[in-house]
């Protein structure tokens, strides 16, 4: 019985859902900068997040895919709770509901 060997490990090699969800995290950031350079899209995303947090939610996604930086709603979600940004934090707050 004879069995193909294993692959050897390249050292320091990332693996593949690693490299994945380092990419979309880095989209995440990248795309909150963004957001963060244009005062008026920040005002008008947090008061839609304030009427509609689904709809904003659905919105800052649409962005990153008109930006080249692709996102889910999770990623999204997962980036500004992990911020250390109090107008990002109180946004998160006062768009619980949707998120």
């Amino acid at each position: 019985m004879s069995s193909s060997p294993e692959p050897a490990a390249t050292e320091g090699a990332v693996p593949k859902a690693t490299r994945s969800n380092t990419a979309t995290s880095a989209n995440a950031a990248a795309l909150y900068e963004r957001i963060s350079a244009d005062s008026s899209l920040t005002q008008a995303l947090f008061r839609q997040a304030l009427q509609d947090p689904g709809g904003a939610l659905d919105r800052i996604v649409r962005l990153g895919e008109e930006l080249g930086l692709p996102v889910s709603r999770e990623e999204v979600k997962a980036h500004v709770a992990a911020l250390d940004d109090g107008a990002s934090k109180q946004w998160l707050l006062k768009a619980r509901g949707g998120l």
